[in-house]
Formats: C-alpha cells, sequence, structure tokens
C-alpha cells in the first residue's frame, strides 16, 4: 500500500499546490450546477427534445458517481500526482469539447467524459491538502478547502447565468479552459509523486457491480420525478438493477480477500461519523439548494441574476463561518460545532417554512446569511475530524468514499424534495379549489368581484393562477419543514465523533513530520 506523506512545511510549492487544489475543487463544483440555467438554451441549440436535454445533466452526474468509487485504488496504484494531472486535464479538454458540441448526441458524450475525468478532482484535491498539512493545521487547509466545494454550487447559477445572457451558453463550458491549463501546469511544476503499489490488483467483479447499483439508482433518482416515479416502468427496471448491484457487491467484498473497497476505513470511528454527516450535509445543502431558487424565480419572481445574487448572501454566511471555525477548533470540540451548526441550519429552514410570495430581500438574506453560517460551522470540522485518527495510506480511499457518499446523499436529497413539490403542489391545490365556489362569501366580497369576475374566462384563468400559487407555497413550506426534521434528527448523532480538542493541541506542541513540499 502507498503511503501518503502525513505532514509538510509552509513554502512556495505548498502555497502552488494549495491554490492548484482549489482550482480543481471550484470547476468540477462549479459544474455540478453551472450548466443547469443553460439548458433552455441548449435544447434549442441543439434541436434537443425536452427529455433529451436532461440527459445533458443525467450523463455527467452518472459517470461522476461512478468513477468516484475506484478513485482511490487509482491513485494508489498509479501514482496520485500521475491521475490528478490527468483528470484535470481530461476534464479541461472535455469541457471544452461541451462547448463546441453540435447536436444532442456530441453534447452528451462529451458530459459523459467531463464526468469520468471530474469524478476524482475533489477526492483527490481533498487528499492532497490534507497531506500538505500537519494535523493542527488541518482545520485551516479544510476551511480553504472547504470554500470551494461550498461556494461552487451556490454561486454555479449565478455564473452560468451571466455567462449565457452575456456571451452564449458555450461559454459555461469554456470558462474551465484557463484553470484547467493553470491546474494542470501548477501540478506538473509543483506537485511530487506519490508511492506507486504496482502489486494492487483491481477487483473487476467488485467494480461492475458497484457501477450497477450505482449508476441505476443514480438514474432512478434523476429520473423518477420526470416519470412519476414507480408508476414508471423504467424506474421500477432501474430500481431492481440497483438493488440487485448492491447486493453483488456487498456479498462479494465481504468474502472477498482483496475488496474493491478497502473496508479497513470503516473501523475508524471518526471517520464514520464523518460518513454520516456528509450524507445529511449533502442532502439538506443540495436539497435546499434545489428549493431556494425556484422559490425565488417561481412563487417571488425575481429574475435569475437577481436570485442568484440573494442566493450568495448564503456563500457569505458560509465564507465567514469557514474563516474563523480553522481557530476555534482548537480550543471547541468539533462534534460541538457540527452540532451548532446543525442547529443553526434548523432555525434558518424553521424561518423559510414560514415565507410566502411577500418575503421581504431583508429577510432572505438574513436567513441564507445564518443557513450558509451553519453549513460551514459543520463542513470543516467534518472534513477535519474524519480525517484525523485515519492512517495515512486510506486518505485517498477516504476522501473518494466521502465525495461519493456526499453526491448520492444530494441525489436523494434533491429527488425526495422535488417529488414532494410536485405532488404537494397538486395534493394542496385539489383542497384550495375545493372553496372556490358561489357558498364562499369571500369570493363575494366587493373588492375580490371587482378584480376577479370568476363567471369570464379570464377571471377564472386569473384565479386558478392564485390558487397554484398558493399551492406551490404551502408545498415549499412542507418540503422546509421535512428538510428541518431530518437535519434535527441528525443533531443527536454528533455523540458518534470522539473528543478533538486534545488531540489537536497534542498535535499542535508536536513537531511536523515528512515534510515533502516545501
Amino acid at each position: 500500500m502507498s503511503s501518503a506523506p502525513t505532514a509538510a512545511v509552509p513554502g512556495l510549492r505548498r502555497t502552488m499546490v494549495t491554490i492548484c487544489a482549489m482550482t480543481a475543487t471550484i470547476m468540477q463544483a462549479l459544474d455540478t450546477t453551472i450548466a443547469n440555467v443553460a439548458l433552455p438554451y441548449m435544447q434549442g441549440s441543439l434541436s434537443a427534445s425536452q427529455d433529451q436535454i436532461n440527459w445533458v445533466l443525467t450523463s455527467y452526474i452518472v459517470a461522476a458517481a461512478i468513477m468516484t468509487a475506484p478513485v482511490g485504488w487509482i491513485a494508489n496504484r498509479f501514482g496520485r500526482k500521475r491521475i490528478f494531472i490527468i483528470c484535470a486535464a481530461g476534464f479541461t479538454v472535455a469541457s471544452v469539447m461541451c462547448g463546441l458540441a453540435q447536436d444532442i448526441t456530441q453534447m452528451v458524450a462529451f458530459r459523459l467524459l467531463q464526468g469520468v475525468f471530474g469524478a476524482a478532482l475533489v477526492p483527490l484535491s481533498q487528499a492532497v491538502m490534507l497531506d500538505s498539512y500537519a494535523l493542527h493545521e488541518r482545520a485551516k487547509a479544510m476551511s480553504i478547502w472547504g470554500m470551494g466545494v461550498m461556494m461552487g454550487p451556490i454561486m454555479g447559477p449565478s455564473l452560468g447565468a451571466w455567462l449565457t445572457e452575456t456571451y452564449s451558453w458555450h461559454w459555461v463550458f469554456f470558462v474551465n479552459l484557463p484553470f484547467g491549463a493553470f491546474t494542470v501546469l501548477g501540478l506538473a511544476f509543483f506537485m511530487d509523486e506519490t508511492e506507486q503499489n504496482n502489486k494492487l490488483r483491481f477487483d473487476w467483479f467488485g467494480f461492475a457491480a458497484l457501477a450497477v447499483g450505482i449508476g441505476a439508482m443514480q438514474l432512478a433518482l434523476d429520473r423518477g420525478e420526470q416519470l412519476d416515479w414507480f408508476n414508471s416502468p423504467e424506474i421500477i427496471i432501474e430500481s431492481v438493477i440497483s438493488a440487485v448491484g448492491f447486493y453483488y457487491f456487498f456479498a462479494h467484498s465481504f468474502t472477498t480477500e482483496r475488496p474493491f473497497i478497502q473496508f479497513a476505513i470503516f473501523k475508524d470511528r471518526n471517520f464514520i461519523g464523518g460518513v454520516v454527516f456528509m450524507a445529511v450535509m449533502g442532502l439538506v445543502l443540495f436539497s435546499t439548494m434545489a428549493l431556494s431558487s425556484p422559490y425565488l424565480q417561481n412563487v417571488i419572481g425575481y429574475p435569475i441574476m437577481t436570485a442568484g445574487l440573494l442566493l450568495a448572501s448564503r456563500g457569505c454566511g458560509t465564507f465567514v463561518a469557514m474563516m474563523i471555525v480553522g481557530r476555534i477548533m482548537r480550543h471547541v470540540e468539533a462534534r460541538t460545532l457540527i452540532a451548532t451548526g446543525l442547529a443553526l441550519t434548523c432555525g434558518s429552514l424553521y424561518v423559510m417554512t414560514g415565507w410566502t410570495d411577500q418575503t421581504s430581500v431583508a429577510t432572505i438574506v438574513q436567513v441564507s446569511i445564518v443557513q450558509g453560517f451553519g453549513f460551514g460551522l459543520v463542513f470543516v470540522p467534518l472534513s477535519t475530524v474524519a480525517f484525523m485518527t485515519l492512517p495515512g495510506h486510506l486518505r485517498t480511499d477516504g476522501t473518494s468514499m466521502l465525495t461519493l457518499v456526499r453526491n448520492v446523499g444530494s441525489s436523494i436529497g434533491i429527488s425526495v424534495v422535488i417529488a414532494q413539490l410536485t405532488s404537494g403542489t397538486r395534493a394542496a391545490h385539489a383542497v384550495l379549489v375545493e372553496h372556490i365556489n358561489p357558498f364562499n362569501n369571500a369570493l363575494q366580497m366587493p373588492n375580490v368581484t371587482g378584480m376577479i369576475d370568476l363567471s369570464t374566462t379570464t377571471g377564472k384563468a386569473m384565479m386558478d393562477s392564485i390558487v397554484t400559487m398558493q399551492a406551490q407555497i404551502i408545498a415549499f413550506s412542507h418540503d422546509y419543514a421535512l428538510v428541518m426534521f431530518l437535519t434535527a434528527a441528525a443533531v443527536p448523532m454528533a455523540i458518534i465523533i470522539g473528543s478533538t480538542k486534545a488531540a489537536l493541541r497534542q498535535q499542535s506542541q508536536a513537531p511536523d513530520h515528512a515534510a515533502v513540499i516545501e
């Protein structure tokens, strides 16, 4: 097994490696959301149907999910630097090819390539950051790295909208070119290679079973809302295939000598806690993002650029939290910070359950900042504590597993809240229209009949629009409440995480070892 370096001293090389790791992280994190707002423009340009254009997102998500799992093995077998450079270069080239795509077939194919190469960027960048800093500095390192992971999805829609409106949808992909080139050159010149383990053998059956399980599950989650979930034969087939894939993966892994995933990582208590809370973070962060943007645009009526700027206030709260949490981790237990962050997130979600189409900008900004601050309090301690006691040779496997768990959690969260939003809107609409009848005294009031005449087609259409709007508000409220309860249920689980304050203090007094990046 290849051994990872355990610490590094400050210097130009460490600074440049940190910057390159950050640019790789931001590129990949941005591409999870930046293309969403450009889909309508791509649809017309590529002459694609609604179902076809959705594969632009689905192909990337499925490819990235499948290829995240083997990142640890590939890096250990061929060397982390080599794989990092190949993946960064491949992701950049695939991004340019996406921008040059002439039809929907080419676009989907290039997005698949982008997902294949992009899957390794986040786990490898996290592993590089962990190895470049001593244990007592890792909270600071994870603060820096976490900004890219958290800010990318938040800023993606705004940047995508600006690029699409100012230039064209092609620039949503071309924007990766300068950052990708800088990352590849920086890694080539400043990053050291890790030891390669030529004796490692690839578990093809384990990988195939896991790939089938993850791929089918991602397809079912991504397409379920469009196809009415289990009323669709496609979703039923994908769910069965996913279950069979996972069954064979676990059955094989527990009976073979060299399983595809090193289950030794799950013997570490802190890492298990990190996996649990990373799944929660993926679910809460991305599900609230999936709800907030359409709420601001469809319910309140803000244009995409204004909605993006309002959502960016959450990123400001995250930025502030990440700036300070690294310092206070030496004095406050990580589990306390995580519980506090989740509590703040619960509080913000509670306020959001009362949002209407009249909610003020000030309220939206204040709640978003508090919510972002809560995310920051959770993410940095979580990313630090998960690897605090994990052996160095398991670090890359650990980062790929955390990334996979976060992606799966986000897919499940988005699918659940969107499905709940759709069904909740229909249910609320059905209840509300029952009260639109001649016996409702409120509808007979002069100020109402003066604006809405239900005896005319225009009046009926106006009333249906009002009822639909109120039904959406109710459905959004129920969704926010659902996410709030899930977050609250995770707070007591902070006890899984062991004490970190004493370990950090002890490491801060110990000399650094294995300074490999000078």
